[in-house]
């Protein structure tokens, strides 16, 4: 096992706050500007603490168990967009059909990374195949640090959002995005407690999206035109 010395200091904050969006972060509608995690999460468990090495023995367990159709499906969900709940959607659900509603969540997914990356940087976690050899992913590596997963954030925040749109499918596209999330432990790239802090961050990010003028108008224009598509008549007045 290699040791790591966790090097953020909170004092980096405010200078990785203040700086600009990251290059693919090209138009989100909220920032870490405007979310502060470190007010809102607990720090990651330490290196060598008893919850890192429980963590580390269930990612290692998952990795025993998993079958060629998990690792599939956990290499398909390391795309980070809305079209993995396509399979809750069903086939009318395509990009092409649903300009308005592609551009609106590319925002909603941008928006996850201009709040995650910069508390990734300040806590720095060691991703768990970077911890133990005994860890082998099979998805994409990633260079950032582990907590919160990005993944877990952006799956919450999608699903949210998309059943807001689709109430009818509520529990359908809630189970996707928890299936979306846990694929990141599937896949060896992250502890539970990054899953379960990503969880968190993506509602607070949904919640504090849903009080933003430009986020709501976006949104009603984007329903509107995926209600369309979909075939489905207004919304159900108990969703409300």
């Amino acid at each position: 096992m290699r040791k790591f010395i966790a090097s953020a200091l909170l004092m980096s904050f405010v200078a990785c706050s203040a700086a600009p969006a990251l290059a693919r972060e090209e138009n989100p509608f909220i920032t870490s500007r405007e979310i502060n995690l470190i007010e809102l999460l607990a720090p990651p468990p330490a290196n060598e603490s008893e919850k890192t090495r429980f963590e580390l023995a269930e990612v290692i367990a998952v990795q025993s168990t998993r079958t060629p159709e998990m690792v599939a499906r956990a290499q398909a969900d390391s795309a980070e967009n809305i079209w993995r709940f396509a399979d809750v959607m069903g086939v009318k659900f395509k990009p092409e059909q649903l300009p308005l509603f592609t551009k609106f969540f590319q925002r909603v997914v941008d928006s996850e990374g201009a709040v995650v990356d910069t508390y990734k940087d300040v806590w720095k976690r060691p991703r768990p195949y970077l911890y133990s050899e005994m860890v082998k992913p099979v998805v994409k590596l990633s260079h950032s640090g582990s907590y919160p997963s990005g993944h877990a954030t952006a799956g919450t925040l999608m699903g949210i959002v998309l059943s807001n749109m689709v109430p009818e499918k509520r529990a359908e596209i809630m189970a996707r995005a928890a299936e979306y999330a846990n694929n990141r432990v599937v896949g060896g790239v992250h502890y539970r407690s990054d899953i379960e802090a990503g969880r968190i961050t993506g509602t607070v990010i949904a919640a504090r999206l849903q009080t933003r003028d430009d986020f709501n108008q976006a949104f009603e224009a984007a329903k509107s035109e995926l209600r369309g598509v979909l075939e489905l008549g207004p919304e159900p007045v108990a969703s409300k």
